[in-house]
């Protein structure tokens, strides 16, 4: 049986909760897709990346998190093993969504840096679960 630690636990619940939102931005794709919301060809491209990266990001963040638990990681290494992607899950999806935003965008603002925050937490928590597991 697999037991988690509350910190753990609390965090996957919370994740799972927040994945409601995600799911809400299907329907924002939908309209996108049907012509509802007029959007360009980059506004739609953006919107498409953001809605996918966060979808991917939650399961391999709490796959990372579940994964975390049989690592001997301690302190901050601990948090970024198992948070880390989750935290990517945030700032990736708010970079393209925030800098594909305003009527006729071609182009990214410059809400676009929340990306590149978001892969430094990627693969640094990424890193830290994938060297955890190795040296437990």
């Amino acid at each position: 049986m697999l037991e988690l630690s509350d910190p753990a636990r609390l965090t996957a619940g919370i994740v799972l909760l927040a994945t409601i939102a995600v799911a809400s931005g299907g329907l924002f794709l939908t309209k996108v897709a049907s012509g509802t919301v007029p959007v360009t060809p980059f506004q739609q491209a953006f919107f498409r990346a953001g809605h996918a990266h966060a979808g991917v990001l939650i399961i391999l963040g709490l796959v990372c998190l579940l994964l975390t638990e049989a690592s001997s990681l301690t302190g901050g290494w601990q948090w970024l093993s198992r948070s880390g992607v989750l935290v990517a899950a945030i700032l990736m999806p708010a970079g393209f969504f925030l800098s594909a935003v305003g009527a006729g965008r071609t182009r990214p603002n410059r809400f676009v840096v929340l990306l590149w925050g978001g892969a430094a937490f990627l693969v640094a928590g990424l890193a830290a679960c994938g060297i955890g597991l190795l040296t437990a």
